[in-house]
């Protein structure tokens, strides 16, 4: 159960609004759904599946049970489309926007297609948003928009140059929402995520994050890699976590545009990520070994990266339950259960 103040919970238990969420085949996306419909809330849910998975609807699906279920309507579609999408949000009470192309490698490869579906896409989010005066828009801003800035803990009011096309998107996002505040008066939430991971993130493919690739590469006995020599550091947060602040922020009393750190609070670099992925993994299998293979940092990357969430804390109430750790242990007992879908 996602941890939400009483006031929330009743709330959600005496009222069924209209929730849509874009990207919702997405990790991120398909949780805030399983949270949501748990939660006998009714969701449209977007998706064009370029990043998002039939598979993650289907587990949902199986999660909360064919009454939920039914609260749920699916329509394939493209955030780049505007009139499809404004027909999608009609009598909306809530828009939490997740789509997104992910990935700095990815944007630096084809910035172009980050560009269109980034800001583009999120222009005509927020434009419907606000023609269909939705009680609250939230949207996955990302730690990206740090860029060079050193200082830790990240507070949301320095930031450096954006260092990948990916983090220029996520800027302008924010920029936006901003604009639409003070020209429109229409309040908007953006959350910074900080290296998010759990249930359902994908660990294929050329752009898949570190920790279910680990996983799965730690799980099988396979060899790992490593991008640097494993001092990066980075503010690992756990699902549950950013369900909680996106629910949190659409019941917002605030009334301008913000913008909020979403992490743990804490840092933990590549090389201790490997060993406490070895360790929770060793606990539920026999035998693992780790082979670790050190390649040249990625373009982009930054290498140090931690939050400071005391911000969303005071204006939310915001309160993380789950540590990297506890984490872990519910991830990797995830990705264990789900093993042959995920190796395949």
């Amino acid at each position: 159960m996602i941890f939400l103040p009483e006031d929330i919970n009743e709330n959600l238990l005496k009222n069924k609004y209209s929730w849509v969420i874009t990207g919702v085949a997405g990790f991120i996306g398909s949780n805030l759904l399983e949270a949501l419909l748990n939660s006998n809330q009714k969701v449209i849910g977007i998706d064009n599946f370029i990043t998002g998975n039939q598979e993650n609807l289907v587990d949902v699906k199986r999660s909360v049970g064919k009454k939920k279920w039914k609260n749920f309507v699916f329509i394939e579609s493209n955030i780049e489309d505007y009139e499809s999408c404004s027909q999608i949000c009609k009598g909306a009470d809530f828009i939490l926007h997740q789509a997104a192309l992910g990935s700095v490698p990815r944007s630096i490869k084809d910035p172009i297609s980050s560009n269109n579906t980034n800001i583009n896409g999120f222009l005509n989010m927020i434009e419907i948003a606000k023609n269909e005066k939705v009680k609250a828009f939230i949207y996955a801003a990302s730690s990206s928009t740090y860029g060079d800035h050193k200082a830790l803990p990240k507070k949301e009011e320095f930031i450096g140059n954006p260092l990948s096309p990916y983090a220029v998107t996520k800027y302008v996002n924010e920029l936006y929402a901003n604009v639409y505040s003070i020209i429109y008066n229409f309040n908007t939430i953006g959350l910074r995520y900080f290296n998010v991971f759990g249930k359902r993130q994908d660990p294929n493919g050329a752009y898949a994050a570190v920790i279910p690739k680990w996983i799965q590469s730690i799980t099988n006995n396979k060899e790992i890699h490593i991008n640097g020599d494993g001092t990066n550091s980075r503010d690992f947060c756990y699902i549950d976590n950013v369900i909680q602040a996106n629910i949190l922020a659409a019941f917002s009393k605030n009334t301008k545009h913000n913008v909020y750190n979403v992490a743990y609070g804490g840092r933990t670099s590549l090389e201790e990520l490997i060993e406490k992925i070895y360790i929770t993994s060793s606990s539920m299998l026999d035998g693992l070994k780790v082979k670790k293979i050190y390649q040249d940092p990625r373009i982009g990357d930054v290498m140090h990266s931690m939050a400071d969430i005391s911000k969303i804390k005071k204006d939310l109430n915001y309160s993380p339950t789950h540590s990297v750790d506890e984490g872990l242990k519910e991830t990797i007992k995830w990705y264990l259960n789900n093993r042959k879908k995920n190796d395949s």
